[in-house]
């Protein structure tokens, strides 16, 4: 009942930019940390960024950090995550996920998932 999904991923070039968007529905999304995740081929699911409730704080994996943002817009249930300076190693199948209760880098702490939006960055 609990549906996430993604949209926003594209095929681009080395540099551009794309925003992810992750609409909610189904749960409380204002009292759900938003998270967004990838998956390379071969590779396991990596951390990419977290928010909190309302948007105060968030967290970046070091690969990321100063290329990506996130936000969140509580009145549209929708978690954002602008990439800029994309490079072909952020090619992957993205995830928005939803914890009820964590502010965590760990996958296993949220409770809902997407179904992935695939952002392939061409060299």
């Amino acid at each position: 009942q609990v549906q996430l999904v993604e949209s926003g991923g594209a095929l681009v070039q080395a540099g551009d930019s794309l925003r992810l968007s992750c609409v909610a529905s189904g749960l409380a999304f204002g009292i759900h940390f938003m998270g967004w995740f990838r998956q390379a081929p071969g590779k396991e699911r990596e951390f990419v960024s977290v928010i909190t409730w309302v948007g105060t704080n968030t967290t970046y994996s070091d690969s990321v950090k100063g290329r990506f943002t996130i936000t969140r817009d509580n009145a549209k249930n929708t978690v954002y995550l602008q990439m800029n300076s994309l490079k072909p190693e952020d090619t992957a199948v993205y995830y928005c996920a939803a914890s009820r209760r964590h502010f965590s880098d760990d996958a296993a702490m949220y409770d809902y998932w997407g179904q992935g939006t695939q952002v392939t960055v061409s060299s």
